[in-house]
């Protein structure tokens, strides 16, 4: 029951994550003015938070019930997981920050962060990914990241042109076409897949504190999906204007 907690937390945050990330990268391609990319962050803006509570509740669970695949994970990633993490908090700042802070520089200053960001956890995740997969190193390894980090990419495209109207719309479907909605269903379907093989190549050996914290969690997941698709069903509509970031 222990993998299975800890593959529903981790294959949902890459398909609901993956999503916020892909579309932080295609920033700049989505958005070529300020005005636009307002409105593309407010593709993800009712979502980047909750979709983020995955990868907490994953981090939450590895460190719970998998403490030796957390140690492992950690002592033989150590510099990948802390590229991971700075990017992590340089996106969500310049998420944040990039409307509060006045002037046209500041605000082209934390798009930049945004993207920073988005490539960042987009190569780290690959990277990752990619090690556990196939165990590569050096220039077949930084290839591996770069194709992980494209289906992120894609990924993000499709959730876009599912957000979006008009010009941005006519942007992110480039490699969908108007069928951004099996676009989306086929990049998700390829992050579960990439999660699920790098998952069967892991020494899941549960601790012991899942006769604890197992049934607690259990309770708790309805809760987070109910949750999840509240905010989802809120906002189904796609943006008709800036955000609140």
């Amino acid at each position: 029951m222990e993998i299975f907690v800890l593959a529903f937390f981790a294959l949902g945050y890459l398909v609901l994550g993956g999503a916020d990330i892909g579309v932080s990268m295609a920033l700049p391609y989505l958005g070529r003015s300020a005005a636009e990319r307002r409105e593309v962050i407010a593709a993800i803006a009712p979502f980047f938070l909750a979709n983020e509570v995955w990868l907490v509740a994953t981090a939450g669970v590895l460190a719970g019930l998998f403490p030796e695949l957390e140690s492992e994970l950690l002592s033989g990633n150590y510099v990948v997981v802390v590229v991971l993490l700075l990017a992590w908090v340089i996106r969500d700042m310049g998420l944040w920050l990039r409307g509060r802070m006045p002037g046209e520089r500041w605000q082209l200053f934390w798009d930049g962060a945004i993207v920073a960001g988005g490539w960042g956890l987009a190569l780290s995740w690959g990277t990752l990914l990619s090690h556990v997969l196939v165990d590569l190193d050096g220039l077949a390894a930084a290839l591996s990241a770069l194709l992980v980090a494209a289906l992120f990419a894609t990924h993000g495209l499709a959730f876009a042109a599912l957000r979006l109207r008009g010009t941005l719309r006519e942007r992110a479907i480039v490699l969908s076409g108007a069928g951004e909605a099996r676009t989306y269903a086929l990049t998700s379907a390829a992050l579960l897949a990439v999660g699920v093989l790098a998952g069967l190549r892991l020494p899941l050996n549960p601790g012991t504190a899942g006769a604890l914290l197992v049934p607690v969690i259990l309770a708790l997941i309805p809760l987070l999906v109910a949750a999840q698709a509240w905010v989802w069903w809120t906002f189904r509509h796609r943006v008709s204007g800036p955000s609140y970031l």
